[in-house]
């Protein structure tokens, strides 16, 4: 199929890498402590995704959890090997709002230099886990952009019981933080439907929605506004055999449902869509609206 051309909007599509284990939906279940006894699956599952993303010839963001780094160098090599982004999520993935300052800083450093060593590179991007950067904690973008990151994609426009920040800006653009800073924000895509701002772009709603409704979102918000879309999925989304956590029913139908939907759709996508990374998406731009961070 060939990939549609008009409006001729680069999108992005990311990766953020962790273990099934690793989610915030399990976080009251699964401790920290008990990560490194159970086996990993991340390798396998990150690999079908780099297979897919080579076969429809996607260049793509792979958010890489330090914890991971630290543990599967390879994995990341190759991720950068094979013309990816290698940018962060963070050390362990702590959501943001359940940190001090300082430990997000230190976090976030020891995460950074390990990808960098790893790579041999810059590592310009960054992703908060669960998006977890909102109105009380924006300090974490002076963190960022004092660390060096060029650009983040943690504010999410939405209402949601864990994350998000109603009322921000659906658009890229430069933000001002707080202590003076600057830093790109890529916000992971969504729709406006009257008074409400819709999530469509990748996770659960990428799993739960049908494969048409995304499709018409996509071309909706390329068509319509002229935006980019940001598409975001999980190594473990790839993944429907992965062993079943005894978490509470609403994180189990979160994490479980539409497992096997999310390879189809990507290539589906994908092969419909122009995708990038997130750097060609901000390079792709050029000038971008500047705005403080509210």
């Amino acid at each position: 199929m060939p990939k549609q051309s008009a409006p001729n909007v680069l999108n992005a599509m990311t990766v953020d890498v962790e273990e099934h284990f690793q989610v915030s939906a399990f976080e009251n279940t699964i401790r920290r402590d008990e990560w490194d006894a159970i086996p990993s699956r991340v390798e396998a599952n990150t690999s079908r995704l780099l297979d897919l993303f080579d076969e429809v010839q996607v260049t793509a963001t792979f958010f890489v959890l330090g914890w991971i780094a630290e543990r599967h160098g390879g994995l990341v090599r190759r991720i950068a090997e094979r013309g990816h982004e290698v940018a962060c999520h963070g050390y362990s993935h702590r959501l943001v709002y359940n940190q001090t300052e300082a430990e997000f800083r230190d976090e976030t450093l020891r995460a950074k230099a390990l990808l960098q060593d790893i790579t041999g590179s810059p590592v310009l991007g960054y992703r908060a886990a669960s998006f977890s950067i909102g109105r009380a904690n924006l300090w974490a973008l002076d963190v960022l952009a004092e660390a060096g990151f060029r650009y983040d994609s943690s504010l999410f426009p939405i209402v949601h019981d864990r994350y998000g920040i109603p009322g921000a800006p659906r658009h890229m653009r430069v933000v001002r933080t707080p202590r003076g800073g600057r830093l790109v924000e890529v916000p992971p895509s969504t729709l406006r439907m009257g008074r409400l701002v819709v999530p469509f772009g990748g996770g659960g709603y990428l799993r739960l929605f049908p494969r048409g409704l995304t499709r018409w979102a996509i071309g909706r918000l390329n068509a319509r506004e002229r935006l980019p879309v940001v598409v975001y999925v999980h190594p473990w989304e790839t993944d429907p055999g992965q062993p079943r956590v005894a978490a509470p029913l609403r994180s189990r139908l979160r994490h479980y449902v539409g497992l096997e939907t999310t390879l189809p759709k990507l290539r589906n996508l994908t092969s419909s869509y122009r995708f990038g990374t997130m750097l060609s998406l901000i390079d792709a731009a050029g000038s971008l609206p500047e705005e403080a961070v509210a």
